[in-house]
């Protein structure tokens, strides 16, 4: 995989031809958990401008357990494992109807994937998993990938889009992932209690200070925080995959990153990566 990234901390737009894009609840949904529809639109046309620039594209979306909290009339996240996957059965149809019409509107198909640990880990699962993803990209479709959450136990679990994201980026191959965030950016401490602070522009090693600076999440609809994108991080360091964090907020963000901007913190990988498994 040639290095799709520069000496100044940019990225090589010509290099970017396959790029993972994860999204989070607190960007797809309102505070109260209903879908918000005017930014998925951006996000999807974003989506659609970097597809029609010949790159593949591979979606990680979050959403489905905020969209059936807003659909059931919940204000707040519920605490058990099985009211959750009750959630995400109301909630998943509901996002991949948004997604498929919206993206029909730029003339593209959409799959949906919905994954679980051990498909990234057992070792039949995992090849199926890629042949599949394999082929469709071939066809020119957008894969949507969310875990499983329907049905997945708890011991089971990847646990978080943003670590499903990056293990997708590793599984496919990717020349870079994208973490759309409620942030800019890393920051030293958690902007929340220590604010003033700049994001850092880019991170070369995981040292131990950023990750007593990681926090836990973020929103009341949300799972991730600070800490699991230093985990998805790390899993794309290994692999040789760069690692953008930024804000899903800042209008054209994607298209700033397909000309080779980093408008947030680029996380570069070891020069010699281990194997994606």
């Amino acid at each position: 995989m040639a290095e799709a990234w520069t000496g100044a901390g940019r990225l090589d737009p010509g290099r970017l031809r396959r790029v993972v894009v994860k999204v989070g609840t607190s960007i797809l949904t309102h505070p109260g958990g209903r879908l918000h529809f005017g930014r998925m639109e951006a996000l999807v046309r974003q989506l659609a401008d970097l597809h029609g620039e010949g790159r593949e594209v591979i979606l990680v979306t979050s959403g489905a357990v905020g969209a059936g909290m807003g659909r059931m009339g919940l204000t707040s996240r519920p605490r058990t494992l099985v009211e959750k996957q009750a959630l995400a059965a109301v909630g998943q149809g509901l996002l991949m109807q948004h997604y498929e019409k919206l993206f029909a509107e730029y003339g593209l198909v959409v799959a949906q994937v919905l994954l679980t640990r051990e498909d990234l880990e057992d070792p039949r699962r995992r090849e199926s998993a890629r042949e599949t993803l394999a082929v469709l990209l071939g066809w020119r479709t957008v894969p949507i990938v969310n875990e499983n959450d329907t049905v997945t136990a708890e011991e089971i679990r990847v646990g978080d889009n943003d670590t499903l994201s990056a293990r997708v980026a590793a599984l496919v191959g990717a020349d870079l992932l994208v973490i759309l965030s409620d942030v800019d950016g890393l920051y030293p401490r958690d902007p929340r209690t220590c604010p003033g602070q700049e994001p850092v522009p880019v991170v070369t090693e995981l040292g131990p200070d950023l990750w007593r600076g990681a926090g836990g999440a973020g929103t009341p609809v949300g799972t991730g925080g600070m800490r699991t994108k230093l985990q998805a991080a790390a899993i794309c360091m290994a692999a040789g995959i760069p690692m953008v964090l930024t804000s899903g907020h800042r209008p054209g963000v994607l298209a700033a990153i397909g000309r080779g901007e980093v408008p947030g913190t680029l996380f570069l990988p070891r020069p010699r990566a281990v194997p994606a498994r």
